[in-house]
């Protein structure tokens, strides 16, 4: 143990380049110290832009977006975990993926709203329009990319909540790309959007989403089948990523659902409106 006094003459007895490279590293240590902030989340909304979405369609799901994260529950949600930091992207088939915004922390209470005003700021173009030859919903792709905006190795929790009105109908093998995404440790929660006339898929597209999408500790399904309660499903859904879901109960007389699985690798009708 080095005393009050003797300090002095152990640092004479140190070498000039030893403590040169002892200030150093000294100096390294508070340069990380001061950098990117912590959080304790990360969350991408991955928002489905594909040609089966119509424009007015994608304008009641962004404005979706925007009212929620304008919202004082989602606000509140926010102050209670101390720092989130929120990414927006849109996706449509393989080739078809572009970050909105990009990653922001949110740590005040009014942060979310700052958010949605960028969100509202940013153009809405359809891929099909921009690229009429990419077509198709490519939920595979949509989830990979969204992997690969994640920070790695930050210790935080890390959540893509994507969206969509339709099954996978291009690109890639969903149930690969699923497992490597929870593999990565990362929770994938579903908001199914049934808000156009009905189309004829093999299984209805919430236990679509349940079987063959979402995945990973706590994963959940909200689906929305009226466009005036978008608003409401995505504030729900966001307060849930954020703050976090109340522990579910499970009773002593539960039976698992005895239906048969869905089978993910029957695509849904081919690209195309």
């Amino acid at each position: 143990m080095v005393r009050r006094n003797e300090t002095s003459a152990w640092f004479s007895r140190i070498p000039a380049v030893a403590l040169a490279l002892i200030l150093i590293g000294a100096c390294i240590t508070s340069q990380v110290a001061a950098g990117p902030r912590y959080v304790d989340l990360e969350l991408v909304l991955a928002v489905d832009a594909s040609d089966s979405m119509s424009r007015a369609e994608m304008l009641i799901q962004r404005n979706g977006y925007i009212a929620a994260l304008r919202s004082s529950d989602v606000a509140a949600a926010i102050a209670s975990r101390g720092a989130v930091a929120l990414a927006y992207m849109e996706w449509a088939g393989p080739r078809s993926q572009k970050i909105v915004v990009p990653w922001t922390i949110l740590s005040d209470a009014n942060d979310g709203a700052l958010f949605a005003d960028r969100l509202a700021a940013a153009p809405l173009s359809p891929f099909y329009e921009a690229v009429p030859w990419e077509r198709g919903t490519s939920i595979s792709h949509a989830l990979r990319f969204a992997t690969g905006m994640f920070s790695p190795g930050q210790g935080a929790s890390r959540v893509i909540d994507i969206s969509g009105d339709g099954p996978q109908n291009n690109g890639g093998d969903l149930y690969a790309a699923r497992d490597w995404v929870i593999a990565e440790g990362v929770v994938i929660n579903g908001l199914p959007i049934i808000i156009s006339p009905a189309a004829a898929w093999r299984v209805p597209l919430g236990i679509y989403y349940e079987d063959c999408v979402i995945g990973g500790p706590g994963a959940f399904v909200i689906t929305v089948d009226d466009a005036s309660l978008f608003a409401l499903a995505i504030r729900r859904k966001l307060v849930l990523e954020i703050a976090g879901p109340p522990p579910r109960l499970i009773h002593a007389d539960f039976r698992p659902d005895e239906r048969s699985p869905t089978d993910c690798m029957a695509f849904g009708p081919r690209p195309g409106r």
